[in-house]
């Protein structure tokens, strides 16, 4: 494991340099492009017309057939029937017309009437013996006047012995003529009447009208009329035929050919259709083949570009580089596993995809790094999911599986967001199994496919495999990780802080004064760094083992001086401060020999930075020593992080408040904010980012967390005290 610790810290020495974290970008993209390689390689198959084939062979992509979708818009056309519309004011038209011929007949005979009336009157009113009979006009005067009543085309149409019978009728007869031929006309025009139907119409006016009881020349002048009457009264309508094919074309759908649709089966003969769909989707030929690589390479890109983005907004530089490490060993993993378990794609094992350990890398990129990269891991691992996964169809995307990759991933980080114990691992496996099965079932459901008992076993047995083989490889990639890259991730923190830990039974067992200092000092701290945003949990397991070097000497430390003198007051002041100093240094020299997290060796080193000891300086001086102060401060160095520095006030603000007798809150905060100035005074906080607002904040935390520890007690009486004593 040293050996292993060794080739990692070179590696992240080289790390440092900008062209070796280029050649580890490129390392990923060289991953993950050559895992999809042959998943969106174009399969060009060697199929002849009319041959058969010899595996079933599926569409690779989605794409219109367009020459289908044409054939169907001609049929739709096709079915579509002209449109004809019937005229049905021509009926009244031709109704009006027989009758204003009508009409001007009887007009005619009416006038001609009137004539001769009007000539016998003036006769008789005359005295001439020998004085003329009136004359009634001819059939021709008639006839004559009547064609200037009538229009040009009524006279041409209708020959002088269709009118002569008119003429020579009564009015009685023109009535039941007219009437009849009315009737007639209106029978056979409430039918539609197309052109090649007119002869017909005209025939069937005619036998309407040949079995009246008019006299014969009469009876034959009304059918002549009545064919006259009966036109066209059906109309071809070119503009609504138009929108019916119109609509009819819009109403079919685009002919696809989806991806994964089966073009051909495995013994079936291709046709000349089914030549043509192969050769559509790109099958049968090579041009272009270049293009699904180069989109390959451009996801690719888009993908190294954003997490060049993540790690190069990162603050710390070396642990920028121990993180983009960790992450490239975790994801080139779970890339390599991904393929490793898609090759059973070829065994006929379609659907084997559901098995692959989805959560792992979620897991333990969230453990061992944060939430923000796992998630972003996982949305990677799930684009490069739907494309492995694609059952061997080339240039297919397997949507249904990246899903279930990434609800996987996010289902084991919302489990773990407060979940961080070793032991919840595991949990975590089973609730991730639970949330694969509610996701497969839901997508399966989704399709409303039909699947047998056993399809459903298989999906419920992949689900559960899944979950927990991602917690049992967390669990057994975790110490690698932790041990090789000397993580101290929220996990490791936990453990530590298990007062079963051999080092805290130590400080139990030979200095429990000490135990409990460190524990009050953890309380103070762990809220301090919580309230500036700082690692909380880190600063509470670091207090537990910042004193450690007190166990050499405990009984040197006021806090173990139970029921014993000081020894310190029989000592010389060079040697107490030798000894005090002492204790930070040989609490680094143990942590280091227990080989713990180089995070809580700093605190132990670092927590009192190169502050003075001030009593045993001025005790020194006024002995008569000539002392320089240099020689009564800590080594050092002083807190490089906010959690050492935080811890340095409280360690500090915990043990001067439980020397007094009965603190006050306003004494507690005077205290409390003396130590920070003091701090800043002597320089302690130069080398850490705290901020002054920060140390406000702390000094306002520690005050109230101060005020709940040391709150005011009642006071017994004193009668109550004496019985207490008696007892």
């Amino acid at each position: 494991m040293e050996k292993l610790q060794v080739q990692l810290t070179a590696i992240l020495n080289l790390l440092n340099i900008k062209i070796f974290r280029v050649l580890l970008f490129l390392l990923i993209g060289i991953v993950m492009y050559a895992a999809m390689y042959s998943n969106v390689k174009p399969e060009k198959l060697n199929l002849e017309l009319f041959s058969v084939a010899e595996q079933t062979i599926r569409s690779p992509i989605t794409i219109e057939d367009k020459e289908s979708t044409e054939a169907s818009r001609r049929d739709a056309v096709e079915q579509v029937k002209d449109v004809y519309n019937v005229k049905l004011e021509y009926t009244q038209n031709r109704v009006d017309l027989i009758t204003s011929i009508f009409g001007s007949v009887s007009e005619v005979n009416d006038e001609a009437e009137e004539k001769v009336n009007q000539e016998k009157k003036d006769a008789e009113g005359t005295e001439v013996e020998n004085k003329a009979t009136p004359s009634e006009p001819t059939i021709e005067e008639k006839l004559a006047t009547l064609k200037t009543k009538l229009t040009e085309s009524e006279t041409k149409s209708l020959a002088d012995k269709v009118f002569i019978p008119l003429l020579q009728a009564s009015n009685e007869e023109l009535l039941i003529a007219k009437d009849l031929t009315v009737t007639a006309i209106n029978n056979v025009m409430k039918n539609r009447i197309p052109a090649d139907e007119v002869e017909n119409a005209k025939k069937r006016v005619e036998e309407e009208l040949k079995y009246t009881s008019l006299n014969g020349s009469l009876k034959d002048a009304v059918i002549e009329i009545g064919r006259y009457a009966i036109v066209q009264n059906e109309f071809y309508d070119p503009e609504a035929t138009e929108f019916l094919r119109q609509q009819a074309m819009d109403g079919v759908e685009t002919v696809r050919i989806l991806e994964g649709q089966i073009l051909v089966d495995e013994g079936q003969l291709i046709s000349r259709e089914i030549y043509k769909k192969l050769q559509l989707v790109g099958l049968l030929e090579s041009e272009n083949s270049y293009m699904p690589f180069i989109g390959l390479a451009m996801m690719v890109a888009l993908i190294l570009f954003a997490l060049y983005i993540i790690f190069n907004e990162m603050e710390s530089a070396d642990k920028k580089q121990k993180n983009l490490l960790i992450f490239s060993f975790i994801f080139i993993t779970s890339i390599l596993l991904m393929k490793l378990v898609s090759l059973f794609d070829e065994f006929e094992y379609s659907e084997i995809g559901y098995i692959f350990p989805a959560a792992m890398g979620a897991m333990l990129i969230k453990i061992l790094i944060n939430e923000r990269l796992a998630l972003f891991q996982m949305a990677i691992l799930a684009i490069s999911g739907t494309i492995i996964f694609n059952e061997g169809i080339t240039g297919t995307l397997n949507v249904s599986l990246g899903i279930y990759i990434l609800i996987s991933g996010l289902a084991a980080i919302l489990f773990l967001q407060k979940q961080n114990r070793r032991s919840k691992v595991l949990q975590a496996g089973l609730f991730v199994s639970a949330i694969n099965l509610i996701a497969i079932l839901s997508m399966l459901f989704l399709r409303n496919s039909q699947f047998s008992g056993l399809e459903y076993g298989f999906y419920i047995i992949a689900a559960f495999v899944s979950g927990i083989t991602s917690a049992v490889l967390t669990i057994g990639l975790l110490p690698f990780f932790e041990a090789g890259f000397g993580i101290l991730s929220t996990l490791r923190m936990i453990e530590l802080s298990n007062p079963n830990h051999p080092l805290l039974r130590k400080i139990l067992t030979e200095a429990p004064g000490t135990y409990h200092h460190s524990v009050m000092v953890a309380n103070l701290s762990e809220a301090a760094c919580e309230a500036i945003g700082a690692n909380g949990l880190l600063a509470r397991v670091g207090c537990y083992y910042h004193d450690i070097g007190k166990t050499k000497r405990p009984q040197f430390f006021i806090e173990n001086q139970i029921n014993m003198d000081n020894p310190h007051d029989k000592l010389p002041a060079l040697t107490s401060k030798n000894i005090i100093i002492a204790h930070a240094t040989d609490g680094a020299e143990m942590l280091r020999k227990h080989r713990m997290p180089k995070e809580i060796i700093d605190i132990a080193e670092q927590h009192h930075g190169t502050t003075l000891l001030k009593f045993f300086y001025h005790k020194a001086k006024q002995a008569g020593h000539e002392v320089k102060e240099e020689d009564f401060r800590y080594p050092g160095p002083k807190p490089q992080t906010k959690e050492s520095a935080v811890i340095g006030i409280a360690d500090s603000v915990e043990a001067a408040v439980r020397s007094m007798a009965h603190p006050t809150h306003e004494q507690i905060e005077t205290l409390v904010h003396n130590i920070i100035a003091d701090r800043l005074q002597d320089g302690q906080l130069s080398e850490c980012d705290i901020t002054l607002k920060e140390l406000d904040t702390v000094a306002d935390t520690l005050c109230e967390t101060l005020k709940g520890i040391f709150h005011s007690r009642i006071e017994y009486p004193e009668m109550n005290k004496q019985k207490v004593k008696q007892a």
